[in-house]
């Protein structure tokens, strides 16, 4: 198994729970040795084997990296811009991954207004 199915059901679940207008957009795509969900075209969250891939705003980087389950995303031996990990601990219960995929659309959405 190169990344976490269970998770990989629980995001699919997730992400039908959307409106149509966003639910729709969502498209998934193996990335990094495991799987990517995207919104437009732009990388919102992810599974890395047991890890929970997230993109979140410069706005916001410094204040989620002070959560206990969060660290940076290193996959290239070094920090990776706007990109966190997230230990199974921090997403436990729907809420907590509906609110990652909440940050990580809020990523999306800001490139992609960004881009206009």
């Amino acid at each position: 198994m190169a990344y976490n199915e269970d998770l990989e059901k629980r995001l699919d679940y997730a992400f039908k729970l959307f409106p149509k207008d966003i639910a729709n957009e969502i498209l998934k795509k193996k990335m990094f040795g495991g799987l990517a969900y995207l919104f437009k075209g732009k990388m919102t969250v992810g599974i890395i084997k047991e890890n929970l891939m997230v993109r979140i705003v410069a706005e916001k980087i410094d204040e989620i990296m002070k959560m206990e389950a969060v660290r940076p995303m290193d996959f290239a031996k070094r920090p990776m811009k706007e990109f966190v990990y997230v230990s199974s601990k921090g997403y436990t219960t729907e809420e907590e991954l509906q609110n990652w995929i909440e940050l990580g659309l809020e990523h999306a959405k800001k490139k992609l207004k960004n881009t206009k």
